[in-house]
């Protein structure tokens, strides 16, 4: 097994309906995830601001 060069530490923490934050080490300021587009449309809410899903930092991070 290789070296661990680095743990994440992170906290989400649910706002309000689809809204999360996520609090990361090492950072001064939240990301904020959410719903936009067609996935609100799929899960039939409407939040108050949209925010990036996870979805697209997952693919954000794999087209690095």
């Amino acid at each position: 097994m290789g070296e661990i060069v680095h743990t994440s530490r992170i906290k989400i923490v649910r706002e309000n309906g689809p809204t999360r934050k996520a609090i990361i080490e090492g950072f001064n300021e939240p990301i904020y995830y959410g719903v936009h587009g067609g996935i609100k449309k799929f899960y039939k809410v409407e939040p108050e601001k949209e925010h990036a899903a996870t979805l697209d930092h997952i693919v954000a991070a794999t087209a690095a």
